[in-house]
């Protein structure tokens, strides 16, 4: 089997949505939902240029990527940019500002990323009670393309 490089998607407005595989880009040519920007045109899928950018013929919302992103364990260490809140270091656990023990939930505002160190350190307290200031100032909901960007990025 042949390894394709992946190709390239803008929207109608050339703004990018991404990368699809090899044999989507070739279905999307030819069910026309999509025309070649930038192809190789020493070589040739039917009556088109081999495709390394397609752009969409129509526009697609994207109003998914604007709302509060569903919580998850993987989300907060990609929001949190795989930092410690409180030291900056590598981050390997998930940490509750106020301890489950205390009534803490598993939420996007009560969750933050921590090195190992630090959460035992921190312990069953709240971290002012610990002197352990947040390196930002709250935990935040993101939106879900803030996630896509980030796992995109990592």
């Amino acid at each position: 089997m042949s390894h394709y490089r992946a190709v390239s998607l803008l929207n109608a407005t050339y703004e990018p949505l991404g990368h699809v595989d090899f044999p989507k880009a070739v279905r999307m040519l030819f069910r026309q939902v999509a025309v070649v920007e930038e192809g190789d045109e020493t070589r040739r899928i039917g009556p088109h240029p081999w495709p390394t950018v397609l752009r969409l013929v129509r526009y697609v919302v994207q109003s998914w990527l604007y709302r509060p992103a569903a919580w998850h364990r993987g989300g907060v260490f990609l929001r949190d940019g795989h930092k410690c809140a409180y030291c900056g270091a590598k981050a390997t656990t998930v940490d509750h500002i106020v301890p489950r023990s205390r009534g803490g939930e598993w939420s996007w505002v009560n969750c933050v990323a921590a090195c190992s160190p630090c959460n035992g350190r921190k312990g069953n307290r709240t971290p002012q009670e610990a002197r352990m200031p947040l390196r930002f100032a709250t935990p935040r909901v993101p939106l879900v393309g803030e996630i896509v960007r980030a796992r995109r990025a990592a």
